[in-house]
């Protein structure tokens, strides 16, 4: 059995030129063949296993007569390996198709340019901060070390990535679109570490989930409690953006799914829905709302009232207005739009407006009696709840673990839900 190795840091990412070498020496079997094909000497390539090795504090390769062979470890960072090169060879690829002059990159290739991993998060921290001191001062370096390593990576992709403007440093299109693929390999790369640790026994990092209104109350919170009792060691981050917004970061990886309403996703989207349960719009009222003493009421009774309503782009907003347009009455202007069940919430508590929404939303609040449903029909109003991920993605063990408690804890919320409409 090999000796395990000293891990080295892990608040840095791994080192995209060594796991470069380690990938070649995976698929060719031998470090002599590997620097072959690298033009470096054997030497060399075999330093930046052993060094990504340690940084792993983990053997990564079988060494016999036969040649190389990866370990269960090596498999593993060898899968991920695929995907991050994927991205940076496509994003080679890409560049290299935008420069009349320059002859296409070979298939599979990738230029160093694209090898420096903190040159590489450098160029997302200054996408997301657009101040280059904000970028340096996030890395402990010099304004001018930032400019450099941008510089560099302008050079070899043969684009310009950035332009200055009254809002800051922004991206171009063409630098917007290298971000896409350099957050999705960054993105990659930080799962290593925890694809390694799950080989253990062990389920450890960080999920990043992107949590629609429909998802919040109930099923997420549930589902995190069960995952956090199982596997202490995980960190949940919550993302409460629009859809659009959501969708635009689980594209980039920067979450790991969705978790609410779905939409209808196509096939070139990306994207795929895993429907868990569905869920009917009502209509919500405080408890002693003048609306809630009367009996069985009509969409018409309710068209003068004081609505708070989700956004005009908002599945949920088309919902409501059809069901004043199948009656020949044209729909309600919103005295207040918003998703935030916190604003929701206290309008309902504490004013005469009403709102239409999933009851699951504010569940609690029913339950006690603060707020009540009121007796109103609607029709076809049934949301189908689920998760969004993307198609081709890999996620982390802790993903998958929180994933997992999720659709354990869709079943709670079912029964709970059935018992307070019964």
């Amino acid at each position: 059995m090999s000796p395990t190795l000293p891990k080295a840091s892990s608040t840095e990412l791994l080192n995209l030129a060594q796991l470069r070498a380690f990938r070649l020496v995976a698929e060719m079997g031998s470090a002599t063949r590997a620097a072959t094909a690298l033009f470096r000497a054997q030497s060399a390539v075999t330093r930046s296993v052993q060094e990504l090795e340690a940084a792993l504090g983990e053997p990564l390769f079988d060494r016999g007569p036969s040649g190389m062979l990866p370990t269960p470890v090596g498999r593993a960072v060898l899968q991920r390996c695929e995907r991050i090169f994927a991205e940076l060879e496509e994003l080679a690829q890409w560049c290299s198709a935008r420069q009349a002059r320059r002859r296409p990159t070979a298939e599979g290739a990738l230029p160093a340019y694209l090898l420096n991993t903190r040159r590489l998060q450098l160029f997302v921290a200054l996408a997301r901060h657009r101040h280059m001191p904000s970028a340096a001062k996030t890395f402990g370096i010099s304004q001018p070390a930032v400019s450099t390593a941008i510089r560099v990576l302008e050079s070899g992709a043969g684009l310009s990535l950035f332009h200055r403007s009254p809002r800051g440093i922004l991206l171009t299109t063409e630098g917007e679109t290298f971000l896409l693929h350099v957050r999705r390999a960054l993105n990659e790369l930080r799962h290593i570490p925890d694809d390694i640790a799950a080989l253990h026994g062990k389920v450890q990092g960080a999920v990043n989930v992107g949590a629609l209104p429909l998802g919040r109350t109930l099923i997420l919170p549930k589902a995190i409690a069960r995952m956090t009792m199982a596997h202490p060691g995980v960190q949940v981050v919550t993302d409460e953006s629009s859809y659009e917004a959501l969708v635009a970061s689980l594209r980039a990886g920067d979450i790991d799914f969705i978790l609410g309403a779905l939409r209808e996703n196509d096939a070139t989207s990306g994207l795929k829905n895993e429907r868990l349960m569905s869920e009917d719009m009502v209509v919500l009222v405080r408890r002693d709302h003048p609306l809630a003493r009367g009996g069985t009421l009509t969409i018409g009774d309710l068209r003068d009232a004081q609505w708070i309503l989700p956004r005009s782009n908002a599945p949920a907003r088309a919902l409501f207005e059809t069901q004043f347009r199948r009656t020949k009455v044209k729909p309600p202007m919103p005295t207040v739009e918003t998703a935030d069940l916190a604003v929701i919430r206290g309008l309902l508590l504490n004013t005469d407006m009403i709102a239409a929404l999933s009851a699951q939303q504010l569940h609690y609040e029913v339950q006690s009696g603060q707020l009540a449903v009121l007796d109103v029909p609607l029709h076809n109003t049934r949301r189908e709840i689920g998760l969004t991920v993307r198609a081709a993605g890999t996620p982390s063990p802790a993903a998958r673990a929180l994933i997992d408690a999720i659709r354990l804890s869709v079943v709670d919320v079912t029964r709970t839900v059935s018992i307070a409409a019964s």
